[in-house]
């Protein structure tokens, strides 16, 4: 196998499923590990790399949230929920887990395979060598070695989480619409995706410890979405 070739843990319990899942993904060029049940998903992923996951919600033996849980306590891979639960609360469940995108089923495969290769292009962008590094005192981050360090402690953020803070705090003071931010981050635009946005801004809070109710950097526009705000560095003591 080739070395560049992105290797996908695609878990789902219906086999049908599966296989035509893999079979499109393995047609545009993954490789693919397709298990069944949640406990043989934590297995898998502790043995081998993976590029991305795509996890089911509903699993035998170990539940998608609680599998989801255990990607996110070692690693920051990108991963796609799916679920066949309609309402919204539901729906952003994986979101609010640490999942970076979900899709509903019934989906199209080749929907699926576009969300792939959207999540894999925007991780490959964010790790790009760029030298870039924004700080706010506080609050630093550092977009070329793709860390975050929150009062001298770097705080693991997932691909999306990261991209949504630095397209935010590249300009501070700007209002982004939920739409707006969930094509810069996200990749695409789709309806009804605005509350992805909003369970990432929660994560990202959480991490960052900045307290929704007296923020320090994210600031909610109600009605409209989101800004970052610098707050100003300390002034240098005059002699």
């Amino acid at each position: 196998m080739a070395s560049d070739v992105k290797k996908i843990l695609l878990v789902e319990d219906e086999k049908a499923i599966r296989d035509a899942v893999a079979a499109y993904l393995e047609r545009e060029g993954y490789w693919v590990r397709g298990v069944g049940d949640g406990q043989s998903a934590v297995e898998e992923f502790e043995k081998h790399t993976f590029d991305l996951v795509i996890l089911d919600l509903m699993l035998p033996k170990l539940s998608g949230e609680r599998v989801c849980r255990a990607i996110r306590d070692t690693s920051d891979v990108p991963i796609i929920m799916l679920t066949a639960k309609g309402e919204v609360e539901d729906r952003i469940i994986g979101l609010e887990l640490g999942a970076d995108d979900y899709l509903i089923k019934p989906f199209s495969p080749r929907e699926l395979v576009a969300r792939v290769r959207a999540l894999l292009r925007r991780v490959r962008v964010d790790v790009e060598p760029a030298v870039e590094v924004l700080d706010f005192a506080d609050l630093v981050i550092d977009i070329s070695g793709h860390k975050v360090m929150v009062e001298g402690k770097e705080v693991d953020l997932t691909a999306s989480e990261f991209k949504l803070l630095t397209t935010l705090a590249r300009y501070p003071g700007r209002v982004y619409t939920r739409m707006e931010l969930v094509e810069k981050v996200l990749g695409y635009d789709f309806e009804g995706y605005e509350r992805t946005i909003d369970s990432h801004v929660k994560n990202l809070r959480a991490k960052l410890g900045d307290d929704p109710r007296n923020p320090r950097w994210l600031y909610t526009v109600h009605g409209v979405g989101y800004r970052f705000e610098a707050p100003e560095k300390p002034a240098e003591n005059a002699e």
